[in-house]
């Protein structure tokens, strides 16, 4: 049996779901970027723009590729996040050249973010940023990377983290084709969501 402060290799998972190292990491990039091909791909008559959340966590994204994947000590694949960067150069390689080939004007235009917004929430996001990257990190040299309650807490920041990624694909849907836009729950949901998904690259570093 386990110690109380240590990990059961049998019963709890080293990384969440299981997965080799990077996996989530990889998945929640393509999450992010998938945000701005589909804003990309949206039809030209209508306005469409990234909420200026998503132009933060590029951060983060930038922060995982800076790193190549490497496999665990138990000789475990690194092949799903070599799959992750493949499916995030190669995905936006096309969005961009079709684009291109559609309406060059468009990407300009679409992957500029607001300027109002960016003077309003800018400082916040990055606030938001900063201090759940940090806070990630924080816990993680507090409680160890083997330690039980840290693990727990890691994987549910990876499984909210990734929920809130997917359900703001249907939010940005829905919400991009209304003449009253939800504003406000937006920009407070990407607060929540950038603070969940920083905290959990955080832990990971």
């Amino acid at each position: 049996m386990a110690q109380n402060n240590e990990v059961d290799s049998v019963s709890d998972p080293k990384h969440p779901f299981g997965l080799p190292m990077g996996s989530v990491r990889g998945f929640m990039s393509l999450l992010i970027c998938g945000f701005f091909w589909l804003v990309l791909l949206w039809p030209s008559d209508q306005v469409a723009r990234p909420l200026l959340g998503h132009f933060v966590m590029l951060f983060l994204v930038l922060l995982a590729f800076a790193t190549s994947p490497r496999a665990a000590e138990k000789g475990e694949s690194n092949f799903i996040p070599w799959l992750m960067r493949a499916l995030f150069i190669g995905g936006s390689a096309l969005v961009v050249a079709y684009s291109l080939i559609r309406n060059p004007e468009l990407i300009s235009s679409r992957l500029t973010p607001d300027v109002n917004e960016l003077r309003t929430w800018w400082t916040t996001f990055m606030a938001v940023l900063f201090v759940g990257f940090l806070s990630g990190v924080l816990i993680r040299n507090l409680l160890g990377r083997t330690n039980v309650i840290f693990l727990t807490l890691r994987s549910w920041l990876s499984v909210v983290g990734l929920v809130m990624l997917v359900l703001e694909f249907a939010l940005l849907m829905a919400f991009t084709s209304m003449d009253n836009k939800p504003d406000d729950f937006l920009r407070y949901w990407q607060v929540i969501e950038v603070a969940i998904v920083s905290a959990y690259f955080g832990t990971r570093v």
